[in-house]
């Protein structure tokens, strides 16, 4: 299914200049032309080596975003006209420096902490809606948190969901894996509600994208299987 296939992006992640640089290298081989980018972790210095590599790169849409706390506006002007970027994922702590991005409010998603604390400074509402990383969702159920439920008692507004995180989990320790080393770490894909699954889903680990095509292989006969994606 060519929009399932669409909406499962591999994801740029890494903090160093080589982790970049390896993953554009592997996905101009490939001839991708549509990913997610996860500039979380990155210093400016290799942002701006992010954006250069792009310009000459075949990457034409990169929906989904992370970005972090020290991004300037500018930043984000060049994603979204250049890269159709419409899904900017933050922090719960954004919403202190959220005036910064002011003109892209709508276009902002909130990733959920895991610390079991809201300030009452978080405002869904105030933005787009949640970029909901699914195996935090995750471990946030078992422990029954206050992030949990924030996320749950919205789940009839079904413009709050259109994005999403994607990494594996682990259900001996509760944790989220960022270095996958096995497809039985997405089998908790099958156990969350449909309401969470969105239009555009960014895969998080920081495996090659050699590894990240088997990933995206076996999630799509998961999701398949269990929440036909609209």
């Amino acid at each position: 299914n060519k929009i399932m296939e669409n909406k499962l992006l591999l994801g740029i992640t890494g903090w160093k200049k080589k982790h970049w640089k390896e993953k554009i290298d592997e996905i101009e081989a490939l001839g991708v032309t549509r990913v997610s980018l996860f500039l979380e972790r990155f210093e400016l210095k290799d942002r701006l080596g992010i954006y250069d590599r792009l310009m000459t790169s075949n990457i034409k849409d990169i929906p989904l975003v992370h970005i972090r706390h020290d991004m300037i506006k500018e930043e984000i002007d060049i994603l979204f006209n250049n890269y159709n970027s419409r899904y900017f994922t933050i922090h719960e702590d954004h919403f202190d420096i959220l005036n910064k991005w002011r003109g892209y409010y709508k276009y902002l998603y909130l990733e959920m902490n895991a610390d079991n604390y809201i300030s009452e400074k978080v405002n869904v509402k105030k933005i787009g809606g949640f970029c909901v990383d699914l195996s935090h969702y995750k471990k946030a159920e078992v422990k029954d948190s206050q992030e949990y439920h924030y996320t749950l008692s919205r789940k009839n507004t079904k413009r709050y969901f259109p994005c999403n995180h994607l990494n594996g989990y682990s259900y001996k320790l509760n944790k989220d894996l960022h270095r996958v080393r096995s497809l039985k770490s997405f089998e908790y894909l099958k156990t969350l509600p449909s309401f969470l699954f969105g239009e555009v889903i960014g895969i998080e680990t920081d495996n090659s994208i050699k590894d990240q095509l088997k990933f995206k292989a076996h999630i799509l006969k998961i999701l398949k299987n269990i929440h036909p994606i609209k």
